[in-house]
C-alpha cells in the first residue's frame, strides 16, 4: 500500500493550493513592501495607469519619462484590481496570480521531458524555490516572475505545433507568448531562447518515424514569425522609445555582475541563497541529464542559463553579450536556470522515492521547505537592507501642501521608499529608480544609479548629485528631503538651508531661496497620442485574448503521451537513455 501511494503523481489542483496557502498569508502580510527592493517600483508605474491609461508620458521623475521604456501589462492589471482593492493588495494580487501560474507552467513544460509523475513533483518542487522567494520577497521582481510562467504555458503549444502541425496549439501559443512579452522586455529578448531552443531540439528528436526533420523546422519558423510580428506591433512604442534612446548612459555598477567567488557576502546571496537545496541536486542534474538522449537539450540550455547567473564570475556572459553585460542583472538568470532543472530534479525525486519510500519522501520535502526558508531567513541576515517600509507620510503631506508641487524635489538617503513619495504626492523629482528611462545628463554622465543614494556610488555618485544642485535653477529644484545626515553639509555648502524637521521620521526639509517653478520639458521621447494608444489597448487586449483561449478552446490530449517513451524511474533507467 505504501508503495502504491509513493508511485502516484500528485494532483496539479492540490499543488496550486499548496502554494496558496505557502505564499498567500506572505502576501496578504505585504511582506514585500517591507522587504523587497522593487515592489514601490513596480506600484508607482501601476499608479500612473491607473489616472491616466493612455498617456505613458509620465512627469513625476526624471523631469518627465515615457513608460513606454517598459512593457506595461503587469502595472496595467495591477492599476484595474487597484479600483477594487487599491495599489498594494493590487499588486500582492497579481504577484498571487504568478506564483500560482508558476507550478502549472513548470507541471506543462516538464510534461514535454518526463512523464506525470516527475512533472507533478517538478510543480511542487517550484513553490519552494529559493530563487522565489529571493525574487519574491528580496528583489521585488514582479515582470520577471510573472513573464516566465506564461512562458512555460507557450512552450507546449510551440512543441505540439512544430512536431503535429497542430492549428489550435500555434494560436494559443502565439497568444500567450505577446501576453508573456507584454510583462518583460528582458524575458522576451534572452530568457525566451533559453526556453525555445530546447524545445525545438525536442521536437525534432519526437518527429513521427521516418519523418524529416525540416517540416518540424520550418512550422517552428512560422511560429517565430508570427509571434515576432505580433511582438513588434503590440510592443511598438517600446521599440520605437529604444530605436529614439537607444540605451548609451555610463554602466552603472551591480552586485550581481560581480565574480561572485571573491565575495562570500554576494556569493550567498546570488547563490547560495537562490538555488538552495539544488546545489546538492547539481551533480544529478548533470549525470542525468548528459546521460539520457531526450534530456540533453535541457541539460545544455540550463548550463547556459547556470552560467549566465553567475554573472562576471566567468567570462562566458561578457563574451556573449558585451555591451549589455554592463546593462543587465543577472540574477533572472537563476531563476530560468533552476525552471529548466525542475524536470530533471522531478525525475530524480521518482528514483528516490521509489528506491528509499518514506525516507526519500523526509528529506525532498525538508531540502524544498528548508531552501524557501533559507531565502526568507536572508531577508533578516542579509547585510543588504531595504527602505521600502519607511514611513514618508510627512514628505508627502509637505508636497501636497501650500503649492509646493510647482517646484521639484529631490530625497537624500531615502533609497526605494523613493517610489512610494512620487505615487502618493503630486510633485515631481529629478530622480527616479527606473535607469533605463534617464535621460537627463547630470546622470547618464555619471556611472550612478539613483540620486537618493548618491553616497553608494563613490565619487561618480558624488559627482552626479553636485551637477544636480548645480542646475537646481534650471529643473525647478527646490526641496530636498533627507534622511542620512551625511548629505547635510553639502547641502550646507551648496546654499541650501534647513526649514523643517520631522523628528519621528529623522527627516529634514531643505530649501533654496531663489528657485523658479519647475517648468514643463519638451522631449522628443514624449509618446505620440496613438503609441498611448496602443499602448493601452494591444497588451491587455493579448492577456485578455490568452484567458478567452484558455477556457473557450480546451486543449487537446497530446500526442507524445501515447507515442514517446519518457526517462524511466530508476537510476539503470535513466543512465541507459531508454527514450527514442
Amino acid at each position: 500500500m505504501e508503495t502504491s501511494y509513493f508511485r502516484r503523481p500528485i494532483p496539479l489542483a492540490a499543488i496550486i493550493l499548496l502554494a496558496l496557502a505557502v505564499h498567500g498569508p506572505l502576501l496578504v502580510m505585504q511582506l514585500p513592501l517591507n522587504t523587497s527592493y522593487d515592489a514601490n517600483f513596480h506600484i508607482f508605474f501601476a499608479s500612473h495607469y491607473a489616472q491616466h491609461w493612455f498617456d505613458p508620458w509620465n512627469g513625476k521623475w526624471f523631469a518627465g519619462f515615457s513608460q513606454t521604456t517598459y512593457p506595461p501589462l503587469g502595472h496595467q492589471w495591477i492599476a484595474i484590481f487597484s479600483y477594487v482593492v487599491g495599489l498594494k493588495m493590487a499588486y500582492m494580487l497579481v504577484q498571487l496570480i504568478a506564483l500560482l501560474l508558476l507550478p502549472v507552467g513548470v507541471y506543462r513544460f516538464a510534461r514535454l521531458w518526463v512523464d506525470e509523475r516527475a512533472s507533478s513533483y517538478a510543480a511542487l518542487f517550484s513553490i519552494f524555490l529559493g530563487v522565489v522567494g529571493f525574487l519574491v520577497y528580496s528583489a521585488g521582481q514582479l515582470s520577471t516572475m510573472l513573464s516566465a510562467p506564461l512562458y512555460l504555458l507557450a512552450l507546449p503549444y510551440f512543441y505540439d505545433w512544430s512536431r503535429n502541425g497542430e492549428g489550435r496549439a500555434l494560436l494559443k501559443g502565439v497568444i500567450l507568448t505577446l501576453a508573456a512579452a507584454s510583462v518583460h522586455h528582458v524575458t522576451l529578448l534572452f530568457g525566451s531562447m533559453l526556453f525555445a531552443m530546447p524545445v525545438l531540439w525536442l521536437a525534432c528528436l519526437d518527429r513521427k518515424e521516418g519523418r524529416s526533420v525540416f517540416p518540424v523546422i520550418a512550422r517552428a519558423g512560422v511560429f517565430a514569425v508570427l509571434a515576432g510580428i505580433g511582438v513588434g506591433i503590440v510592443l511598438l512604442p517600446y521599440w520605437i522609445a529604444i530605436i529614439r534612446h537607444p540605451i548609451e548612459q555610463m554602466p552603472i555598477p551591480h552586485a550581481s555582475r560581480s565574480n561572485l567567488l571573491m565575495n562570500m557576502t554576494y556569493f550567498i546571496n546570488y547563490f547560495v541563497v537562490p538555488y538552495g537545496a539544488l546545489i546538492l541536486a547539481l551533480p544529478f542534474i548533470l549525470w542525468f541529464g548528459s546521460s539520457n538522449r531526450r534530456l540533453r537539450p535541457l541539460l545544455l540550455a540550463f548550463w547556459f542559463a547556470f552560467l549566465f547567473g553567475l554573472g562576471g564570475t566567468t567570462p562566458v556572459p561578457k563574451w556573449i553579450l558585451g555591451r549589455a553585460f554592463d546593462i543587465l542583472t543577472f540574477e533572472r538568470f537563476t531563476l530560468w536556470a533552476a525552471l529548466l532543472a525542475l524536470p530533471i530534479v522531478g525525475l530524480l525525486a521518482e528514483v528516490m522515492l521509489d528506491r528509499y519510500q518514506r525516507v526519500a519522501a523526509v528529506g525532498l520535502s525538508l531540502a524544498a521547505v528548508g531552501s524557501l526558508t533559507l531565502s526568507l531567513g536572508w531577508l533578516v541576515w542579509s547585510p543588504f537592507h531595504t527602505l521600502g517600509g519607511m514611513k514618508v507620510d510627512s514628505v508627502v503631506e509637505f508636497l501636497n501642501r501650500n503649492g509646493h508641487d510647482r517646484y521639484r524635489y529631490l530625497t537624500l538617503g531615502f533609497g526605494n521608499s523613493l517610489p512610494k513619495i512620487s505615487t502618493y504626492s503630486d510633485a515631481s523629482s529629478v530622480d527616479g529608480e527606473y535607469n533605463s528611462a534617464r535621460l537627463l545628463p547630470e546622470m547618464t554622465h555619471y556611472g550612478s544609479a539613483q540620486l537618493t543614494s548618491s553616497k553608494y556610488f563613490g565619487t561618480a555618485g558624488m559627482e552626479s548629485l553636485r551637477a544636480m544642485l548645480k542646475h537646481a535653477n534650471y529643473y525647478g529644484l527646490k526641496y530636498i528631503f533627507v534622511h542620512d545626515p551625511y548629505y547635510e553639509p553639502l547641502l550646507a555648502f551648496a546654499g541650501w538651508r534647513q526649514i523643517e524637521s520631522y523628528d519621528p521620521d529623522s527627516i529634514t526639509v531643505w530649501s533654496k531661496e531663489d528657485v523658479p517653478p519647475a517648468r514643463k520639458f519638451e522631449s522628443d521621447a514624449m509618446p505620440a497620442p496613438w503609441e498611448g494608444l496602443l499602448w493601452g489597448i494591444l497588451p491587455l487586449a493579448s492577456s485578455i485574448l490568452a484567458i478567452l483561449f484558455a477556457l473557450l478552446l480546451p486543449d487537446r490530449r497530446r500526442a507524445t503521451e501515447s507515442v514517446v517513451e519518457f526517462p524511466a524511474a530508476s537510476s539503470e533507467g535513466v543512465l541507459a537513455g531508454e527514450a527514442r
